[in-house]
């Protein structure tokens, strides 16, 4: 196998620009199979910008973002078109729109957000349940309205599996926002589960945590990458979790990649020290 071979994730040249502003600038990146890859940066360099383009919430102002080798996200600026080939025939386009985030997350990519977005008027279970609906074959009024009862019976128990499997399984009937935070959380990347991803981007996910909760954070995260096969993509504020679980490490700056390595490249990395690990917080 080759190197692009192992790509789940790849970035080419991904530029995001918002009038004026160049979130992010030219960024190439990749994460391969079974890592778990962070990228890092001080607020504002376009951490998120970039998750919001990997899923489709964004349509880049240029660049093509790949998953599993096939482009998901691709724009290509007047100007610098590119030609497909079919036999003798040329095709000459500049521009692919972006697949929309459901169909993104039908793929494959499931994500979890810097803002804990879990559905506050209903239970732990329902949470999780109505994200196995996108794995379906019945639409979620029909699941609701028990149409097809056998695909909701299974849907039902592999959501209490679920629920066994990340800790949650005596919460299942509390209302979502009841939970301590470290559980919501956990809550949250158990319903990103539930749409069986082969890639998981987790967005802060020790946003908000005391240095327990990051802790068993850190094994969680290990522990579901291990039994659901994942390939994990996360941004990450605290370095103490980054350096504990990064396979590889990313670092952005004003929209720009200034490193890129392992966790001890990074740690001793100038250019990541003076943008970055050297500040102190105030």
């Amino acid at each position: 196998m080759s190197k692009s071979d192992a790509n789940v994730l790849r970035l080419e040249h991904i530029t995001m620009q918002f009038g004026g502003v160049v979130a992010v600038n030219d960024f190439s990146m990749e994460v391969n199979q079974g890592e778990i890859v962070a990228l890092i940066g001080p607020n504002g360099a376009g951490k998120t910008t970039a998750f919001n383009v990997i899923t489709g919430v964004y349509e880049p102002t240029n660049g093509i973002v790949y998953f599993n080798g096939t482009p998901i996200v691709e724009n290509h600026p007047r100007g610098k078109m590119k030609k497909l080939y079919e036999g003798d025939r040329a095709l000459v386009y500049d521009k692919v729109i972006s697949k929309t985030p459901d169909r993104i997350t039908k793929l494959g990519i499931a994500r979890t957000f810097q803002n804990i977005r879990l559905f506050k008027k209903m239970t732990v279970f329902e949470n999780v349940l109505i994200a196995r609906h996108l794995r379906s074959r019945a639409n979620f009024l029909a699941a609701t309205l028990h149409l097809n009862a056998a695909e909701e019976r299974a849907n039902r128990e592999k959501t209490l599996e679920l629920l066994k499997l990340v800790g949650l399984e005596e919460n299942r009937d509390d209302l979502a926002t009841s939970l301590p935070y470290g559980k919501q959380r956990r809550l949250e990347i158990a319903r990103a589960l539930a749409t069986e991803p082969k890639l998981l981007l987790l967005d802060e996910p020790a946003a908000g945590m005391n240095p327990q909760e990051t802790l068993e954070l850190a094994g969680f995260i290990r522990e579901i990458k291990d039994r659901f096969g994942l390939t994990i993509f996360v941004i990450e504020h605290h370095m103490d979790l980054v350096m504990e679980i990064s396979d590889r490490i990313y670092v952005l700056d004003f929209g720009r990649m200034i490193a890129s390595g392992t966790p001890v490249e990074i740690q001793n990395n100038q250019h990541v020290i003076d943008a970055y690990l050297g500040v102190q917080e105030g």
